[in-house]
């Protein structure tokens, strides 16, 4: 049995693209392009419109297939696999204790950080539904942790709004790029329903897309769990040569990642 960790770009939609800007293609030449003088002004700007559509959805076509192949785990850029492993070397677990993956997906870095951390248990939690429903599963990580050999996970359902666990439950919590997907909701207090169920001493290790037009200053948030009594508290830049460059991660579009570790 193989890992499938699945592709955080679907192939589906890499296709549906590439669908799209052909078929846009095939009606510009068709109707846009063909007689544009004959058939007076209304054939014209049809023919503009597909041609931009054509060229939009190409652009998006190119993207896409280049966002997949560099998140493919068994691809040669493996941009996924560094960030799971780079964000689950921060967490650290106790033996006997118990971890928590916030919004896990696939389960590669619930699975990333039980091998770390063999003498310990990880929990992963995940809604499962909206957007990658057909994508991410529970049987999915089921399945995965099968795969690589790991026993000490267990999956749950579980929103990251409103984690299903009591305060102080985990010695360590994670997440990887969830909550900048949860529209309406202030991200900060996310970050601090996750921090509600961390144990006193417990680690946080914490990546998601941090620019301030998302989550507001977190400098000033950093600053306030340090007065509040947490330890080591560091933003660490994610897009300077520790995941990604800045030149790789403006054309993936992960610009502002920040991995927030620290200890409760």
């Amino acid at each position: 049995m193989k890992t499938d960790y699945q592709n955080w770009v679907p192939k589906k939609m890499v296709t549906g693209f590439w669908c799209g800007a052909v078929s846009a293609l095939i009606l510009f030449v068709l109707f846009g392009a063909t007689d544009l003088i004959l058939h007076g002004t209304a054939r014209l700007i049809c023919g503009i419109v597909l041609g931009i559509a054509a060229l939009l959805l190409l652009f998006f076509a190119i993207w896409t297939t280049v966002l997949h192949k560099t998140f493919d785990y068994n691809g040669k850029r493996q941009l996924a696999r560094t960030i799971v492993e780079g964000t689950a070397s921060y967490v650290v677990i106790p033996e006997g204790g118990t971890g928590l993956d916030v919004g896990c997906g696939s389960g590669a870095l619930t699975i990333a950080c039980a091998k770390r951390n063999p003498k310990a248990e990880m929990v992963g939690c995940d809604i499962w539904s909206g957007a990658y429903k057909a994508v991410f599963t529970k049987k999915l990580c089921e399945e995965n942790a099968k795969a690589e050999g790991v026993s000490n996970v267990r999956f749950e359902e579980g929103n990251a709004v409103k984690l299903p666990f009591p305060d102080e439950a985990f010695d360590a919590v994670t997440s990887n790029y969830v909550y900048h997907n949860i529209m309406g909701k202030d991200k900060q207090e996310l970050l601090r329903e996750t921090l509600r169920v961390l144990k006193k001493g417990g680690t946080f290790a914490i990546h998601d897309l941090m620019s301030k037009a998302r989550y507001g200053d977190m400098n000033a948030f950093a600053d306030q769990l340090k007065q509040e009594g947490y330890e080591d508290v560091r933003l660490i830049d994610t897009t300077d040569d520790v995941f990604m460059k800045r030149k790789e991660a403006v054309w993936l579009d992960l610009g502002g990642s920040l991995l927030l570790v620290g200890k409760k």
